[in-house]
């Protein structure tokens, strides 16, 4: 006997939850409800792509970073201390004037 109102119990819970469901679908600001929903479903799905693509990028920025401090260490064991001479001098505003 207590299968079959428990039962009974489960099917009018299951009932009024369809009932109070089709109720708040037809209420009047469920559209503009729906709509944030997916615009905000939209939005979290272009972060989301934008944060995958960062882990990209900052395996790029490791992978200069070790370049930069390799070749850092190379030119620094090659230099005598003696500053660059460029082949063609700089022009500078106090030279043009005459």
């Amino acid at each position: 006997m207590a299968q079959s109102g428990q039962k009974d119990l489960l099917t009018r819970l299951a009932d009024a939850g369809e009932d109070a469901l089709s109720r708040l679908a037809s209420s009047p600001g469920m559209e503009r409800v729906t709509g944030a929903m997916t615009s905000l479903k939209d939005q979290v799905d272009a972060l989301a792509s934008k944060v995958r693509g960062m882990d990209a990028l900052e395996k790029r920025i490791e992978d200069l970073e070790r370049r930069v401090e390799k070749l850092s260490k190379s030119s620094g064991s090659k230099t005598t201390g003696t500053a660059r001479k460029t082949s063609s001098p700089r022009k500078t505003s106090s030279s043009k004037k005459s």
